[in-house]
């Protein structure tokens, strides 16, 4: 069979959606009441890729290290939590309603530009966020131009967001809603945690919230940690559990909901240790995971928080950067804060957060470098990564298409597809029958007796099986060796069951 020549190279949002509907990777939650925005289901292939995605972070940043620990903290947590953090406060996005449609907005999502022509301003023009936004805004300009009938020099356009609107520019900016200007409202902040009530009373002393992200249960357990953990610095603490954040516009399918999933880890150093030095090595570190997961180094790059835009505890913050199909967005977040967080929560709790150094006889709170990814953004990434569509020749020449997920055998979902080679022959079914079973005690693996066996290849391909192993006559009548198929070359060769047990062993670690 000749080798597969890719003809789509990059995936459209929308082929990846239905290929997740189709195949059981991600339903829209509550699909039969009409869904609810913001929220997934993962279904049982997308259920296993993304526990296997969290199974390999741990293994990876807690079990094979000594210098960190792991904790699971309560979503829900004491108010003054958010308080010391100042998420009650200022945990906000910038907020912009369309009084006609009763849209809403983010304000820095928002943009609008002059329509300029000869040095004159001749009305205003918008467009939401996209990877073609000034495009977008310009063809919007030229469509003004040509309605209103002006002649003369059409000047470029020069796209701002809504936070940068001056007051008397609001009523004159077009609502994306209704193309029309004075309905959208002046910009104002919005609080994105999810407030619920705690107890039989609901009233202001049983406010609490859903946690907005899973690190703050980290430095409330600091000292718990340190008490009882044996740790010794540098150490850190990692948790992966679910966060909540009440979203303005959910967008781009998981990579931005109000549900999600963080894999965040607060790594702890000395007060004079080189924190820039630390910081890097964590740059690094999370760099080589995502590449050890299977996403391309063509699809990664860096991007250094200006320090005019730092929080004003943070000595710096770099970001991992992922090209999506629509655009190059954050994937994880590295961020060198200080001992901003403990100190905050040793003020409001009033229980001293310093730690005893034994070389200088000192208490002093030590400063952290914070790695925090989400989950769904990486489930996204590597579906991006591996998503392609191929022209390949049959055995008879005859040419056709096939989807399939290049996904790295450490987080594809199935591991080996086992397949009798005819289902109605009982002695292929039984050997088929034994080797699924001896597998499925470490692996997750999938037997089919149903088709053609290059319809159940073409099956498996889709959802990113990296094996199959066909069970035939010769099997049964002479070596006991079976075939195994590899998804990427489709190249097929003779092996045996202790060979295969070997390269599982090597491949899915």
């Amino acid at each position: 069979m000749a080798m597969p020549e890719p003809t789509h190279p990059e995936v459209s949002m929308e082929t990846l959606v239905a290929l997740c509907k189709r195949r059981g990777f991600i339903f829209p939650s509550s699909e039969i009441y009409g869904g609810i925005n913001g929220f997934f289901d993962y279904g049982p292939l997308g259920a296993e890729l993304k526990r296997n995605i969290r199974d390999c972070w741990w293994d990876d940043m807690v079990r094979r290290r000594d210098d960190i620990v792991g904790i699971e903290t309560s979503i829900i947590m004491h108010p003054k939590v958010w308080e010391a953090s100042g998420h009650v406060a200022g945990f906000t996005d910038p907020l912009v309603d369309c009084k006609v449609s009763k849209q809403r907005y983010r304000a820095d999502q928002l943009f609008f530009a002059q329509v300029v022509v000869d040095g004159k301003t001749v009305g205003y023009v918008s467009a939401l966020e996209s990877e073609r936004t000034a495009e977008a805004l310009q063809e919007a300009a030229e469509s003004l131009k040509r309605k209103k009938a002006v002649q003369g020099k059409l000047e470029a356009v020069r796209p701002r967001d809504m936070t940068e609107a001056k007051p008397e520019e609001i009523e004159l900016i077009p609502s994306p809603a209704t193309g029309e200007p004075g309905s959208l409202t002046a910009p104002r902040s919005f609080n994105m945690m999810f407030q619920t009530n705690v107890g039989a009373m609901t009233d202001a002393s049983s406010v609490a919230y859903l946690r907005p992200e899973t690190a703050q249960g980290m430095f409330a357990d600091f000292k718990s940690v340190v008490d009882t953990g044996r740790v010794k610095l540098p150490f850190g603490i990692a948790q992966i559990g679910k966060s909540f954040r009440n979203e303005i516009t959910p967008r781009n399918f998981i990579f931005r909901s109000r549900e999600f999933e963080q894999m965040e880890m607060e790594y702890f150093i000395h007060e004079d240790a080189d924190w820039a030095k630390c910081h890097r090595e964590w740059i690094n570190w999370c760099r080589d995971w995502l590449l050890s997961i299977g996403l391309p180094a063509s699809h990664l790059s860096e991007y250094d928080h200006p320090k005019e835009k730092l929080a004003f505890y943070s000595r710096g913050t770099t970001d991992i950067m992922f090209r999506y199909p629509f655009g190059v967005q954050e994937l994880w977040g590295i961020a060198a804060r200080g001992d901003y967080d403990l100190k905050q929560h040793e003020k409001f709790s009033g229980v001293p957060q310093a730690i005893f150094d034994e070389a200088t006889k000192k208490k002093f709170i030590p400063h952290v470098i914070e790695p925090a990814v989400g989950v769904d953004r990486i489930l996204l990434a590597v579906l991006c990564a591996a998503y392609a569509e191929e022209d390949v020749k049959d055995d008879k020449g005859n040419v056709e298409k096939r989807t399939v997920l290049r996904l790295s055998p450490r987080i594809a979902p199935v591991k080996v597809g086992v397949f009798p080679l005819l289902k109605n022959k009982p002695e292929l079914v039984a050997r088929a029958a034994a080797l699924h079973k001896m597998l499925q005690r470490k692996y997750a693996v999938f037997y089919d007796e149903s088709g053609a066996i290059g319809r159940r290849y073409r099956r498996q391909d889709e959802i990113g099986t990296p094996w199959c192993v066909t069970i035939d006559f010769e099997t049964i009548e002479k070596d006991g060796l079976f075939t195994l198929r590899e998804r990427d070359s489709m190249q097929q060769r003779r092996i045996g069951e202790a060979e295969l047990l070997a390269l599982l062993e090597e491949k899915v670690y």
